[in-house]
């Protein structure tokens, strides 16, 4: 007769024997035996989840990349790639490789059924079909008609530091404050409303808050998706991270109001373009369609767009050079303030810094998946694919291949952007161009981020605008910020301490 305590070792052997089974025939069916990485990533994606879970995969894919090559295997079946010509072929535009099931962990369930969006859909048609009728409003020429909407929001934001920071001599932790102006700025320019984040000076809805909850769980469940159907999916109890809720009952709202009191003052908001396309598109657009725009917007435009600026803000801060160049071209400048587009899209330095500040800092770092189609893929080496593997690129570790950027690519250095002294012109046009087409920093290929010209026009906007404003400092040259890779790569602790700005240049 088996006591209790034999029927349960019994049963933690057979799980362990379970496990063990299970991974070591993830090894012997792995199509990427033969390419070097680290030896748990043949048996089991468990080992890539903790890595990001840490909040720095970005690190250890970089240093992967750097001892094995351009090609290391991260899991049984996912392959990492750093070689910049595959760019092109692995995120084409033409024949679009099919997304990997990581994206999946980002739908929705409603009422028992489950729903894609722009960002999580595998379907490149349905994808297709409803990002073709609002692609041309974020081209660089039509978001600048929202450029005064903008506007409204950084002379909010700018009144906010003065009455809280720069008049009683306050620091400012800047993390905070730019992402408050973020989310009010592209609530702004999509309803004409902001969220009252920045009027009430903190995040006192808990929206942004709920933001890095979703994409702490989106990274790191993502590794391994099935465990998204045990968590979030669940039909019975699910566990998952907080909704988005918030999101689309304000976007609801804001709709709805729009249909009830029209569009007084003829506003030039994506709300209104968006409704334009419904009237010339009905067989098309309804209001679920409208719905699925205001949520992109809303939530893909923030986040990134604010840790595009805080980089650019620490970085210049860290590099004295750096600040003092910059200063110089944009109080020489003299520009209106809020700064407009017309006036710094010609300034030279400034275009460098945020170039810089994306390539050294771009906004997502986790290896963006494809699956290799029928075929596999050619590696210039001669080694082939096999069509099934996910394979991808990290824009972290793209941004620092020294054969495109130049050397040092760990530091930040705009004058790489720049022609150097004694370098022809037609020299320097082909490697500013080779760098540009290269950075990674918004995807590449029939998923490229749609609103990166939004996202550059409010990030330069803004940067122009405070160091014209403002003299700034951290508390010292040896201060460091914290970094979490989280999908988005956030930061904390950028405190500065900000006065008037004095007419005379700034002294290093």
């Amino acid at each position: 007769m088996h006591t209790v305590a034999d029927i349960i070792t019994n049963l933690s052997l057979s799980v362990v024997i379970l496990f063990v089974s299970r991974f070591l025939w993830n090894y012997a069916r792995s199509p990427l035996k033969s390419f070097p990485g680290p030896s748990a990533a043949g048996f089991t994606n468990i080992w890539r989840l903790q890595d990001v879970f840490r909040g720095r995969c970005d690190i250890t894919q970089t240093a992967l990349h750097r001892k094995y090559g351009s090609a290391v295997r991260m899991g049984p079946n996912l392959l990492s790639l750093s070689d910049p010509n595959l760019i092109s072929q692995v995120y084409n535009t033409k024949s679009p490789w099919l997304k990997s099931n990581m994206y999946n962990v980002n739908d929705v369930v409603v009422a028992g059924i489950r729903l894609s969006n722009l960002f999580s859909s595998q379907d490149e048609k349905w994808h297709s079909t409803f990002t073709r009728p609002v692609k041309t409003l974020y081209s660089m020429s039509k978001v600048q008609e929202v450029e005064d909407n903008m506007d409204i929001t950084l002379n909010l934001f700018l009144d906010k530091l003065r009455e809280r920071f720069v008049r009683p001599g306050k620091t400012c932790e800047m993390t905070d404050w730019i992402s408050f102006f973020a989310w009010d700025a592209m609530s702004q320019v999509t309803f004409s409303q902001d969220l009252g984040i920045i009027e009430a000076g903190s995040d006192y809805k808990g929206f942004l808050g709920r933001s890095n909850q979703t994409l702490d769980y989106f990274a790191s469940i993502c590794q391994v998706p099935f465990l998204d159907k045990l968590f979030d999916k669940n039909p019975i109890m699910r566990i998952g991270p907080p909704t988005f809720v918030w999101a689309n009952i304000f976007s609801l709202e804001q709709l709805q109001k729009r249909y009830q009191q029209g569009n007084p003052g003829n506003k030039q908001d994506f709300l209104a373009k968006f409704l334009e396309i419904k009237e010339k598109n009905p067989e098309l657009v309804n209001d679920n369609v409208i719905i699925l725009w205001l949520l992109s917007n809303v939530l893909a435009g923030s986040d990134s767009t604010a840790y595009t600026m805080c980089a650019a803000i620490y970085y210049v801060l860290k590099n004295p050079d750096v600040h003092k160049k910059l200063c110089d071209e944009l109080r020489s400048a003299n520009l209106t303030l809020p700064a407009r587009w017309k006036d710094i899209q010609g300034l030279k330095y400034l275009e460098a810094v945020m170039r810089e500040t994306m390539r050294a800092h771009p906004g997502v770092g986790l290896i963006l998946e494809r699956t290799v189609p029928k075929g596999g893929l050619s590696l210039p080496d001669g080694r082939v694919v096999p069509a099934g593997v996910t394979v991808g690129m990290n824009p972290w570790v793209i941004n620092k291949d020294e054969g495109v950027f130049g050397a040092n690519t760990d530091e930040f250095i705009p004058e790489r952007w720049l022609q150097n002294p004694d370098e022809p012109e037609e020299v320097y046009q082909a490697r500013f161009s080779k760098m540009k087409s290269t950075d990674f920093t918004f995807g590449a290929g029939s998923r490229t981020c749609l609103g990166r010209y939004l996202s550059q026009l409010e990030s330069f906007k803004l940067i122009a605008t405070l160091f014209s404003s403002f003299d700034m400092a951290l508390p010292s040259q040896d201060h460091q910020w914290k970094v979490t890779n989280s999908w988005f790569v956030r930061q904390k602790n950028i405190p500065v301490r900000l006065s008037e700005r004095k007419d005379e240049a700034i002294v290093v």
